[in-house]
Order: structure tokens, then C-alpha cells, then sequence
């Protein structure tokens, strides 16, 4: 559901990006302003036309409920203002003046793309290049590496591309049996649903039921009936025994089965998610496909965006790869192998200990008396449900949350400390700026370039960080933490949102990190990297620690 916003600033002096608006941040680029200016034959019926801009914090024309015109050698037409989602209660004049909708019929696609370009604000490149496709109904899987473009297709299907995002489009798109470049995301909202790749920036409210209420408020459902859509949303979702937790004491894989619940309660008839499983332990996940195979039965339509694909590829009607822009229809290819990597040498010494800690917030214990070291050259593996605690004891290793009860010990050196949310970490105006400030605080003679290029990231080191995909932020977070030689390595689901080469790459530098002699704690529910990786794994679950 597209909630209301103030309008987008390009990056200049005013507040413009979603960290400084405190709004949602997206996976893709974002400087694009919310108003679009086009002309009057874009239909799928009709010729594919010549691109048209979106401002950057402006816009082409003038106030709300006029017509202007412009030369037709710039934009080819008379323009029309659209009424977009930053202003849900006012309609303006010119909306009656829009062309119609597409009707929905027993025999439309989820989607259809005809000769679709897309770049967003900014950017020279597409990220969409020329698309013809059509998704079928049922369910669709969406492949391809990080940073290819499968976010920014995903994002198209609810109208953020381009209505939000802004930047450049031609030819012509249709989701659900709606024109998405004319039809305002308020409406598409209604018909597609959407699960972004980062929940705990997607969330408005502070408890989970009014969470999942949101949309439902927003579009009018009666009291009565809003209950029970509700307790149905969050039982397809494995959510709940959530229903009346606050949201800022859940987990990453928690608030992932919460926002599908929030999509699942409004009934859309197209639900798409990017990355739902990145966080979820094996029954989360098993659950989620549960749900979307469930969705599926219905007669509706789900799209999902995966790179973990084992649980998905066997269901999918079809699947669908997107590199560089361009989308094909494929056949997935699920058998990923264990990635191989060489040991260096024995562990060595202790490197941290906890000694009878109990921890948790605001005095209530999530650990409960936990006994546990790790080792110099060791990679020490945490495995258990969501919610079980492996957030809270990497965080009390790192210092970062002060233990409710017991002792805490770490040997001198540089912790490392990777997030479940690694945006969090991501501020300065480069990639590569990022990587030399960790090694300027640390004192390290390290060029910035080593690790980025171990890591992939080159070709992106000029770019703003908050601007990539998801998994190439990750990976930028990684290497701006893991840049020089950290003696304590502490990482939060460092898999989530990279592709089979992005995760070859971090467990190479993870392995070579530990064989320094780094000792190192993961928190995952990637089996291939628990499987490539761990010297030893332990259970974290209900307070305690086991094996």
C-alpha cells in the first residue's frame, strides 16, 4: 500500500534521501521526484512511445489540474498531470482526463512489457533495457545477479517504477490488467501487493497487529471484517503468536513474515515479494512457500525474486532471468553445490568468552545464563529459528548491548560488526569512501581497491552506496567492515540478497580472514555456507545455547 509522502528532493541542500526523510529505502536507485509528465499514448494497444523524463525533484509543466503543452520535438505531446500518491486524498481535475484503464478479463497476464526502457534519475545506464515480456499467471520466479534489474522489474509491477522512483521510460507496461505508467500507485497498490527485499524499513506502525491493520484502514474495509482478515494474514504468514509483539523487539526473519502478512491481509491479486526467504530459518521459509503456493491455488498471481531457489524452482509455472537489463524466459537451474575452500591452519587461543551471561532489552532476558567461547582462526556458526537470540549474542560479543547479568571478554584488536540491516552502516558519499574510512580509523595500509575488487564492487566503488541493489549494498557493508585485518569478525546474515558469485567471493574472504587469524561468529540460515565454512556450529534457541 503506498503511503502518503511528502515530495522527493533531488540531492541538494534540501532532504532528499530516504535515510534523511525517514521514509522507506528502496532497493534501487532513488533520486527520482514523485510527479510524471507524459503523454497521452503509452496504452499497450497503441505504438511503444519515445521516452519521457521524470524530474529530479522537478517536473515538466506546471500546478496540478491543468494541460500543458510542450514542443512536440521534446515530449511529443499534449501532458497530462497525474495524480500520484503523495497526496491519497486529493484528486486532481485533470485525473477524469487520464486515459482508461486496462480492463481485467479471465485471460490476463500478471504482466506484460512491451519494448520497455527504463533509467532512473541520474543514471546513464538502463536498468531496463528494451523488455518485452509477459508473465503468466501462477507463479513466476525471477532469477539473475545482484544489481542486474530484478528489483527494479519487481518494482514496476506496483508502479514505484516509475511513479516514485522517477527518471526515464518509454514503450509500455501492464500489471494485474492495469496501465501501470497511468494508473496512480494508490490503485495499483489495491491489485498488487508488495514484500520489499528490507522489512524493518518497510514497517509505519509500532505493533504487529496494527501493522498488518495498515492497508486495510487505508482502504476502507469495515471494522468488522478487518479482525478477522487480519488473524488469517498472520496465520498464512507463520505470525501469529506475533500478534501483539512491538515491532522493534522482532527479528529480521520476524519482521519478514509480518510484512508478507500485511500484503496477504489486503487480498491483492498479485503478490510480489523480493528476497522473502534472505532471512527466514528453514521452517520461516518452508512456511512462506507454503503460503505463496496456497496464494497461487486461489487463482491469483505471485511473483517472488529469489536467489535461493531449491524451495521454488519445482513450483513456478516459469522463471524468468534478468542481467543487465534484459529479460528472458528460462529454465532454472537449481542444483547449487557446497562452495570449497581451503583451511589455513589450526585455531588458535581464545579470542572472546561469555561467562554465565544473561542479556536481553529493557530487562527482559532473550539469552539466559550462556556459557560459550570462540577461538582465534575459528569460524564459529549460529543456527536456530527467528527470534531465538542469535542477534543478541552476536551483539552481546560485540559490546554493543551490555549484558543483563555475567561476564563478557574479547582480546584487544578491531571488531568487525556486520547488522541484519547493513544500510544502517552505509553514509559516506562512495563505496570506496566507505572502505577508506574504516581503514583510516583503523591505521591500516591497506588501498581501499584490494577489497573491493575481492568482493566485486569496482565497477560500483564511485557510486552512492544507499543507490545499489540490495545485494550490492550488502557487499558494500561487508567491505567497508571487513576492509584491513579485523581480529573479531561478527556478521548478521551476510548472504541476504547475493547471488551463487557474490556468496563465492565473501566465503573466499571470510576464509582467508579466519586463516589470518580472525576469529569469526556467523549468524545464518544459509546451509551451503554453514556447510563451506564452519569449524563449529551452535544452536540458539528459547534463551540457551547448545552444541
Amino acid at each position: 500500500m503506498a503511503a502518503a509522502r511528502p515530495a522527493v528532493v533531488g540531492r541538494g541542500a534540501r532532504p532528499g534521501r530516504p535515510d534523511q526523510r525517514r521514509e522507506l529505502d528502496p532497493a534501487g536507485r532513488v533520486d527520482g521526484g514523485p510527479r510524471v509528465c507524459l503523454g497521452p499514448a503509452h496504452g499497450l494497444s497503441k505504438a511503444a512511445p519515445g521516452p519521457f523524463g521524470l524530474g529530479r525533484g522537478r517536473r515538466v509543466g506546471g500546478s496540478a489540474g491543468r494541460i500543458h503543452r510542450s514542443p512536440r520535438r521534446r515530449l511529443g505531446g499534449r501532458l497530462v498531470r497525474l495524480s500520484l500518491a503523495h497526496s491519497p486524498l486529493a484528486r486532481c481535475a485533470s485525473a477524469g482526463r487520464l486515459p482508461a484503464l486496462v480492463c481485467t478479463g479471465g485471460d490476463v497476464a500478471t504482466a506484460r512489457l512491451r519494448h520497455l526502457t527504463y533509467s532512473y534519475a541520474g543514471s546513464h545506464a538502463p536498468a531496463l533495457d528494451d523488455v518485452t515480456v509477459e508473465l503468466g499467471e501462477g507463479l513466476t520466479l525471477v532469477t539473475g545477479p545482484s544489481g542486474g534489474g530484478k528489483s527494479t522489474l519487481l518494482r514496476l509491477l506496483n508502479g514505484l517504477v516509475p511513479h516514485f522512483h522517477g527518471g526515464r521510460v518509454a514503450g509500455a507496461a501492464e500489471s494485474a490488467g492495469l496501465d501501470v505508467i497511468g494508473t496512480p500507485t494508490r490503485v495499483l497498490a489495491r491489485h498488487v501487493g508488495f514484500v520489499f527485499q528490507d522489512p524493518e524499513l518497510q514497517a509505519v506502525y509500532d505493533t504487529v497487529e496494527r501493522e498488518v491493520a495498515f492497508g486495510l484502514e487505508n482502504t476502507s474495509v469495515p471494522a468488522a471484517a478487518m479482525a478477522g482478515r487480519i488473524d488469517d494474514a498472520l496465520h498464512q504468514a507463520g505470525a501469529h503468536h506475533l500478534a501483539h509483539r512491538r515491532l522493534s523487539t522482532l527479528s529480521g526473519g520476524e519482521r519478514q513474515r509480518v510484512a508478507l502478512a500485511s500484503v496477504l491481509a489486503m487480498q491483492p491479486r498479485t503478490v510480489v515479494l523480493d528476497e522473502p526467504t534472505s532471512q527466514l530459518d528453514p521452517g520461516g521459509g518452508a512456511l512462506v512457500l507454503d503460503a505463496t503456493l496456497r496464494f497461487k491455488e486461489s487463482g491469483r498471481s505471485v511473483v517472488i525474486a529469489e536467489h535461493r531457489l531449491e524451495r521454488l524452482a519445482l513450483a513456478a509455472e516459469q522463471v524468468v532471468r534478468v542481467e543487465h537489463g534484459r529479460v528472458e524466459h528460462v529454465t532454472a537451474g537449481v542444483a547449487q553445490k557446497r562452495i570449497e575452500v581451503s583451511r589455513g591452519g589450526a585455531a588458535g587461543g581464545e579470542a572472546w568468552t561469555l561467562d554465565g551471561v544473561t542479556a536481553g532489552f529493557a530487562g527482559c532476558p532473550v539469552l539466559d545464563r550462556v556459557n560459550l567461547a570462540g577461538r582465534q582462526g575459528e569460524v564459529l556458526v549460529l543456527c536456530g529459528p527467528n527470534g531465538g537470540g542469535k542477534t543478541t549474542l552476536l551483539r552481546t560479543i560485540a559490546g554493543v548491548l551490555k549484558p543483563l547479568a555475567g561476564t563478557v571478554q574479547r582480546r584487544p584488536g578491531r571488531i568487525a560488526y556486520l547488522p541484519q540491516n547493513p544500510t544502517a552502516l552505509l553514509h559516506r558519499p562512495t563505496v570506496r569512501s566507505e572502505v577508506e574510512l574504516t581503514l583510516e580509523w583503523s591505521g591500516e595500509n591497506e588501498r581501499a581497491d584490494a577489497i573491493l575488487s575481492e568482493l566485486g564492487l569496482l565497477d560500483v566503488a564511485g557510486r552512492y552506496p544507499r543507490d545499489l541493489s540490495s545485494g550490492e549494498r550488502q557487499r558494500a557493508a561487508l567491505a567497508a567492515v571487513l576492509a584491513g585485518r579485523p581480529r573479531l569478525v561478527l556478521l548478521d546474515e551476510p548472504t541476504r540478497g547475493m547471488d551463487l558469485g557474490a556468496r563465492t567471493a565473501l566465503t573466499a574472504l571470510v576464509a582467508r580472514l579466519r586463516d589470518q587469524g580472525a576469529s569469526v561468529v556467523l549468524a545464518t540460515h544459509d546451509e551451503r555456507l554453514r556447510e563451506s565454512l564452519a569449524d563449529r556450529t551452535v544452536q540458539v534457541c528459547n534463551g540457551g545455547v547448545t552444541g
